[in-house]
């Protein structure tokens, strides 16, 4: 199995997933006071099924929870999926009023 390295480019806003070196999935965030919000996570088809979507969602989730009353927005698809089948970053996710949660 290929090693997928996460690492955060701060210029670009974005976790990048990276499998031999070679960039092959980034996840794009913008910050708020106290929130982090997800909007688009890509995995390049050449990587599709190494886990490196994965590999991005838990590092940066574990990033996040390490800075303590950050939350978390999963506007993106993908890590709102992710969080959904991994119960234990449930905590992380803002709690949003219920007229605004579906819209």
């Amino acid at each position: 199995m290929a090693e997928v390295s996460v690492t955060f480019d701060e210029h670009r806003h974005r976790w990048e997933g990276r499998v031999d070196g070679e960039l092959a999935g980034k996840s794009y965030m913008r910050r708020r006071e106290g929130l982090v919000i997800f909007w688009h996570t890509e995995v390049d088809d050449r990587f599709e099924g190494l886990g490196v979507g994965s590999k991005i969602a838990r590092t940066a989730l574990d990033a996040i929870a390490a800075e303590g009353a950050t939350k978390v927005r999963p506007d993106c698809p993908f890590i709102r999926s992710w969080i959904e089948r991994h119960p234990e970053y449930q905590y992380l996710v803002e709690e949003r009023p219920a007229r605004e949660a579906h819209g």
